[in-house]
């Protein structure tokens, strides 16, 4: 099973141990877009501090945002699990799996960024600030910009499992899954349930419930139709609608009562 998940806009502070080393991280394919973006987005920050504070959509307090960027390359790093925070992220709550959890999801997770493109949660990266909804002058649009490495990684690491979407509209656009892994594709929406509406904050929080759900149950669904029945025998009301054709994904719809 593969997991992806969006990450946060938040993110814990670098760490003090060794700095980046880019070879290290997951998905070796996706290096050279990787540092792509990593030099365009340090030479910006480091250049004009206004350009990039406007590129990067941050307000006037989060100007302390773009010296974080130049310090990409000799930040400490850490992994990319705990850099993660907010919402969803306090909801997987990643350090107070046992160490089967842990392993799950060492295994499983892969988080979609604007700067590394996906990453697993034990690779070790610093605290930055680049979304994927960002435009640099250079490289352009970063959703685009990500597609074709994508395409050619991804479908490998998806192997011949189910692969559990639950990344936000952003970070989808920069890959969506084609063909047989399409079908064995299942993505997810949290809805309150009196309203059918979907509300941000337990929208997320429900998302990172539910992942943590399966790491501890060591549940592992072959498909879609599997992941359904494992998310029901865990306490989850879920309504299902199977694709409409070959190459597509599942819609599965979580119905969540209180929000909080």
């Amino acid at each position: 099973m593969l997991v992806l998940l969006p990450p946060s806009e938040g993110k814990a502070p670098s760490g003090r141990g060794a700095p980046l080393k880019p070879e290290s991280l997951s998905l070796p394919g996706l290096a050279g877009a990787r540092q792509a973006v990593l030099d365009e987005l340090v030479e910006l920050c480091a250049a004009d501090e206004e350009k990039a504070r406007e590129v990067l959509g941050l307000s006037e307090g989060l100007r302390g945002e773009v010296a974080k960027n130049t310090e990409l390359r000799t930040a400490g790093a850490r992994p990319a699990g705990e850099i993660y925070t907010g919402v969803l992220y306090d909801a997987l709550d990643l350090a107070s799996l046992d160490t089967a959890g842990k392993r799950r999801a060492a295994r499983s997770l892969l988080v979609f960024s604007g700067l590394w493109g996906a990453v697993r949660v034990t690779d070790r990266i610093p605290s930055y600030r680049c979304s994927m909804g960002v435009k640099l002058p250079g490289l352009g649009a970063l959703g685009s910009h990500w597609r074709a490495p994508m395409a050619a990684v991804l479908p490998e690491a998806a192997g011949s499992g189910l692969v559990l979407d639950l990344r936000s509209s952003a970070y989808a656009a920069a890959w969506r899954p084609r063909g047989g892994v399409a079908g064995r594709t299942a993505s997810v929406r949290v809805l309150h349930a009196p309203t059918r509406k979907v509300v941000s904050h337990f929208n997320k929080a429900t998302k990172g419930r539910i992942v943590r759900s399966l790491m501890e149950s060591g549940a592992v669904p072959s498909g879609p139709a599997e992941l359904v029945v494992a998310l029901r025998d865990l306490g989850y009301v879920v309504e299902a609608a199977a694709p409409g054709g070959a190459g597509k994904a599942w819609m599965l719809d979580v119905l969540v009562d209180e929000v909080h």
